[in-house]
């Protein structure tokens, strides 16, 4: 009988380990969406549990982000840029080099320039500060080889699939700038129209952000 029980613990051991290995992505998956949902929830309750700490965040530096684009885009560097809306994005944070620097154009251009150590990563950007770069995103399952998407683009999918962050996409072979959101996208997207976008999504009743 004791003999029975050890091999059946053995063998229960080994299947769960297995199961592990083989749904390890929707395992992730799963972390990622309740952390975010959990830490989400938690933001929402300091906020309104402790109003003396609810001034006003600075806003995302549209123009700045813009900018680089515009440049990226004429050198067709590549470029991957993920803003933080209520997901805070801890886990992929913690891939990359934190920052915590001002945002601006020049810096962003310097991130990616191709000779930089950080320009094959993601740069994470929360209200007003370049949190992060070098960042490694979760890679979306889609099929997407009809849309021609490289790597960057199926990380900007992979991420907007499981965050609600905003992610702009520069291609290095073309130039072409994608913006997505919210498991949607826009291809080829003008920078009238990008900035349009972003200014919807973080501009909304504010200011137009300082011009770097």
């Amino acid at each position: 009988m004791i003999l029975i029980s050890t091999i059946l613990g053995h063998v229960m051991g080994v299947g769960v380990i297995a199961l592990l290995i083989v749904f390890q992505q929707e395992i992730r998956k799963f972390f990622m969406l309740l952390s975010n949902k959990y830490l989400s929830k938690i933001n929402f309750s300091f906020k309104n549990l402790l109003p003396f700490f609810n001034d006003e965040e600075p806003s995302v530096r549209v123009w700045s982000i813009v900018k680089a684009c515009t440049s990226m885009s004429k050198t067709k560097t590549g470029m991957l840029i993920v803003i933080s809306r209520e997901s805070e994005l801890f886990s992929i944070i913690e891939t990359g080099i934190k920052l915590n620097a001002e945002t601006s154009s020049q810096l962003l251009n310097n991130l990616f320039f191709k000779n930089s150590p950080l320009h094959d990563g993601a740069v994470i950007i929360k209200n007003d500060k370049i949190v992060a770069a070098g960042c490694i995103l979760p890679v979306s399952d889609k099929d997407v080889r009809y849309e021609d998407f490289g790597l960057r683009h199926r990380a900007a999918m992979g991420i907007t699939e499981q965050t609600d962050a905003v992610v702009i996409v520069v291609s290095e072979q073309t130039g072409n700038i994608s913006l997505f959101y919210s498991s949607a996208y826009q291809k080829n997207i003008s920078i009238t129209d990008l900035r349009k976008k972003l200014e919807y999504f973080f501009l909304s009743n504010q200011e137009e952000d300082v011009k770097k």
